[in-house]
């Protein structure tokens, strides 16, 4: 393994495009999961370690800012792979600068506030709710593990693993996520049929 992981380090590593193609499919799966888990955790300890609160909008657990947020991050990033303190500085200020943007426009011209940093637990450096320090700062840890250990795993699963394998893994598990994802934004709203967070709320879950 550690032979591998200085290949990758050193960009001797190359990809085919199915591998190319697993990999952003995976990624893309457990950037989202992590994200997920992280805000999971979070607000328990937000909201007084009383109740763990459901987050995102979607049956399984994956929120998609993360996801698109990794993206950003590896485009961004990867050939500083070298240097982590490079890849932290990047991704905090490329992420902090996605996660406001991403905040102010839906706020401003959807009238949709999905955080507010203004209610939570150490928001120092708080710009209007959207971002603040402590945000930015976890999303550059974050982009460490992306780029250290998720994104090394996701392209060593892809050269040990049989190609058929690897595609049915990877893009069953893309289209999973994000047909869950396309149900609940348009088609519940389009069926009139009932959301994710609507049932897991029916059922006895709490959304912060």
């Amino acid at each position: 393994m550690s032979k591998f992981f200085n290949k990758y380090i050193n960009d001797k590593i190359k990809l085919k495009q199915y591998q190319k193609i697993g990999v952003f499919c995976l990624i893309f799966v457990l950037a989202g999961i992590f994200g997920f888990v992280y805000e999971y955790i979070f607000y328990y300890f937000n909201y007084g370690m009383k109740e763990f609160y459901m987050q995102g909008g979607n049956f399984l657990p994956w929120i998609n800012i993360y996801a698109f947020g990794a993206y950003i991050v590896i485009a961004l990033s990867y050939k500083y792979k070298k240097n982590p303190l490079y890849v932290f500085l990047i991704a905090f200020f490329s992420t902090g600068i996605f996660e406001f943007l991403s905040g102010f426009i839906l706020f401003k011209f959807f009238n949709i506030r999905f955080w507010d940093y203004n209610v939570e637990i150490l928001n120092f450096g708080n710009i209007g709710g959207f971002v603040c320090l402590r945000s930015a700062a976890f999303f550059g840890v974050s982009s460490l593990i992306l780029m250290y250990v998720m994104l090394p795993f996701c392209i060593y699963l892809s050269q040990k693993m049989s190609k058929k394998a690897f595609l049915i893994l990877s893009v069953s598990l893309f289209y999973i996520f994000l047909f869950d994802e396309i149900y609940n934004l348009i088609i519940c709203k389009v069926l009139n049929t009932i959301s994710a967070p609507d049932f897991y709320k029916s059922i006895g879950f709490k959304y912060m």
